[in-house]
């Protein structure tokens, strides 16, 4: 099978190295297409950056991955629907997207450029496998992309077995493998992982009014069987995600 690797953190994040040698080594057809800056928080926005008509792609070089990568100026999900739409002479098979630097987990994943790029695929047809590292914001130097890369297997055991066009999201907590609870089904929390606080200051004599966001973690208790409150006791969580859909009944 040939497998589209994509990310938000930009073509330079380990966790994409990590998934591209991962997919490897469970004998896929990779190529590695992934945002040319940090493109976190961006959902399924199709943004590019345009001249002339044309994006700029460049050929790019990831270590320990013997494979095809490109550093694309444009959003994640802009680069899934490229594949689709002519891009590739053949159009991937699977889509997998990560390994995300943080958790991606509440109804909040909606904002992901990792999930949106998933979610995205799944328009096209094509299943796709979000992941994510729960190795905070930043992301830890000494960070455990293993335990990612050891659940894919059980992951793509439960998505291959699933329509075409299913989105799972797969999150783990960054602890080593060994150490990991059971893999769990969860449903998503109302609340991530983080809560986002906006301060607004007016401006004065003229100056904008500025915006100032703390991050903090929520004050709620976790709700039981939620990712967040699995995800905490140590246990790696999957949930399968549905895109955008009419509900009929309304008139």
């Amino acid at each position: 099978m040939r497998a589209l690797i994509t990310n938000d953190d930009g073509i330079d994040s380990p966790g994409l190295v990590a998934l591209a040698r991962g997919a490897l080594a469970a004998g896929f057809e990779v190529i590695v297409a992934a945002p040319h800056v940090d493109s976190t928080g961006v959902g399924a926005s199709v943004f590019a950056v345009v001249e002339d008509r044309r994006v700029r792609v460049h050929e790019a070089a990831l270590p320990g991955v013997d494979a095809p990568a490109w550093s694309v100026e444009g959003h994640p999900a802009f680069i899934v629907h490229s594949a689709f739409e002519g891009w590739l002479e053949q159009a991937p098979d699977i889509v997998l997207s990560g390994i995300n630097i943080g958790a991606n987990v509440g109804l909040s994943v909606i904002h992901s450029g990792t999930v949106g790029a998933a979610l995205t695929a799944s328009m096209h047809g094509c299943s796709a496998l979000a992941t994510s590292l729960d190795c905070g914001l930043d992301g830890a130097a000494d960070a455990h992309w293993e335990a990612v890369v050891d659940l894919l297997p059980r992951a793509l055991e439960l998505l291959t077995a699933r329509p075409a066009g299913t989105v799972l999201s797969l999150n783990a907590p960054d602890l080593p493998s060994a150490e990991l609870g059971p893999l769990r089904e969860a449903t998503l929390a109302s609340v991530g992982a983080v809560q986002v606080r906006i301060a607004h200051t007016a401006g004065v004599d003229g100056a904008p009014a500025t915006w100032q966001a703390t991050v903090t973690s929520p004050d709620e208790p976790h709700e039981p069987g939620t990712d967040v409150a699995l995800l905490a006791a140590g246990h790696p969580t999957i949930s399968e995600l549905r895109t955008v859909s009419a509900v009929p009944g309304l008139l």
